[in-house]
C-alpha cells in the first residue's frame, strides 16, 4: 500500500467512525519527542525516528497517534466528555512492514462510567473489524493491568520492585528475569565497605554528612544534578531492592497467576477463586472487572471471542487497566490494539483527572487480511 494513498476501505471506516459520534482530528506529523521518549515505553522509544529543531529541542515524526491527540485535547480546552477519531501517516520503525504507515482509531476521552467505556471500545474495535472484514472470525485476547497492579502489591514487596514488576507487564522474558532476581537476590558488587556500613547502620543523617564531604573534597558538588540526601536515598533504595528476596510461597503465587488463560466469561470466578486459595485482597480490582464484564454483555458482545490472559499486556508505558488486541482468528497478525490510560491525560499536563480509553487499528494489516484467502 503506497504511502501517498489512503487504503480503499477509508469511506468505510469514515463511516464507522461518524456513526460513533467521534470528532475527526488531525495532528502535525512532527511532534515535540520528550513526551513519547518519557511515556510511551521502551519498545516504542527504540522505533521512533528522531530530529531536531533548529534551537536544539528534540523533535520526531509521529510514531503513534495517542499521545498527540491527548495534547490537542489538552491545548484547545476542550471540555470532556470527548470521542476523537483519527486517520492518517504515522512513522516508525518495525521489524515487518513498511516503516511509514497509516493508522487509524478512537481515543474516548472523560468518560466516568469506566466499566461502559471499556466496554463502548472494545466494542467498537471489534464492530469496525467486522465491517471491514465481513465474514471473518475475529479473536479478541483481553489482558488488566490493575489486576495485576493488585497482586504485586497484595505481595507486599517493596514499592521499588512493584514498580520494577509493573513497568514489565506483558514483557513476559523482562518479567521473568526480574522473578529469578527476587527467587536469587544478588548482592550489589564494588560498593565502598565504609558506605556499605552507614547504609547497613539505618543512619541516614550519617550517610548523607559522608556523602556531602565526599562531594565536596572531590568537587562533584558544584555540577552534581542530584543533592546528598537524594543520593543516599537512592543508594538506599538501590541496596533494599538487590538484598529483597521474594517468599518462595508468594513467588509460586505470582507465576500461578501468570499462567491464567481462559474464556472472558469465565475470567471473574477464576481470579475469584485465585484470590481466595492465595489469601489476597483483590476485591477492588475484581470489582471492576466485574463491571467490565457486565457492560460487555449489555452490549450484546459475544465473550465466547474473547480471551483473557493473566499475562497479557502491551508495549506502552501508560497503559493503566484493559489492554486488549484484536487479531483473525488462526492468524497472529494484530488488527486493533488499545486499552485504558487513566494516568496519561495528567502526565501531559492536564489540570484535572481525565479518565481514557481507546484503541488503534493497523489498516496495512487490515488491506492485508482483505485481499487474503
Amino acid at each position: 500500500m503506497p504511502l501517498t494513498d489512503m487504503p480503499d476501505f477509508s469511506d468505510d471506516l469514515l463511516a464507522e467512525f461518524a456513526a460513533r459520534r467521534t470528532l475527526r482530528v488531525n495532528t502535525p506529523v512532527i511532534q515535540p519527542a520528550e513526551p513519547f521518549l518519557d511515556m510511551a515505553g521502551e519498545d516504542l522509544r527504540r522505533r521512533i525516528f528522531l530530529t531536531e529543531s533548529e534551537t536544539g529541542s528534540s523533535l520526531c515524526l509521529r510514531p503513534e497517534f495517542t499521545i498527540p491527540v491527548c495534547l490537542r485535547h489538552i491545548e484547545t480546552a476542550t471540555g470532556t466528555p470527548k470521542r476523537y477519531s483519527y486517520l492518517g501517516e504515522v512513522f516508525r520503525q518495525r521489524r515487518e512492514g513498511a516503516q511509514e504507515f497509516y493508522q487509524a482509531g478512537i481515543e474516548d476521552l472523560g468518560e466516568k462510567d469506566i466499566a461502559s467505556a471499556d466496554a463502548r471500545a472494545i466494542g467498537d474495535a471489534m464492530g469496525v473489524l467486522s465491517r471491514l472484514l465481513p465474514g471473518r472470525p475475529l479473536k479478541l485476547t483481553l489482558g488488566d493491568q490493575a489486576v495485576f497492579e493488585a497482586v504485586v502489591k497484595a505481595l507486599g514487596l517493596p514499592v521499588g520492585w512493584q514498580k520494577r514488576l509493573i513497568h514489565a507487564f506483558g514483557d513476559m522474558g523482562h518479567l521473568e528475569a526480574l522473578l529469578e532476581r527476587l527467587a536469587r537476590p544478588q548482592p550489589v558488587a564494588g560498593l565502598d565497605p565504609q558506605i556499605a556500613a552507614l547504609v547497613a547502620s539505618g543512619n541516614e543523617a550519617e550517610l548523607v554528612a559522608w556523602i556531602d564531604r565526599t562531594m565536596q573534597e572531590t568537587g562533584y558538588s558544584t555540577n552534581a544534578s542530584r543533592s546528598p540526601t537524594e543520593i543516599a536515598r537512592r543508594l538506599q533504595e538501590k541496596l533494599q531492592l538487590a538484598e529483597t528476596k521474594l517468599d518462595g510461597g508468594a513467588l509460586i503465587l505470582l507465576r500461578e497467576f501468570l499462567t491464567l488463560q481462559l474464556p472472558l466469561g469465565d475470567a471473574s470466578a477464576a481470579l475469584a477463586g485465585f484470590a481466595d486459595a492465595a489469601g489476597l485482597d483483590l476485591r477492588p480490582a475484581i470489582a471492576q472487572f466485574d463491571a467490565r464484564l457486565g457492560a460487555l454483555a449489555n452490549a450484546g458482545l459475544d465473550l465466547a471471542a474473547m480471551t483473557y490472559r493473566a499475562a497479557f499486556g502491551r508495549p506502552l508505558d501508560y497503559y493503566t487497566g484493559l489492554v486488549f488486541e484484536v487479531t483473525e482468528q488462526g492468524r497472529s497478525a494484530v488488527l486493533a490494539g488499545g486499552g485504558r490510560f487513566d494516568r496519561l491525560m495528567t502526565l501531559l499536563g492536564a489540570t484535572d483527572h481525565i479518565p481514557a480509553v481507546g484503541f488503534s487499528l493497523w489498516l496495512d494489516r487490515i488491506e492485508t487480511a482483505r485481499v487474503s484467502p
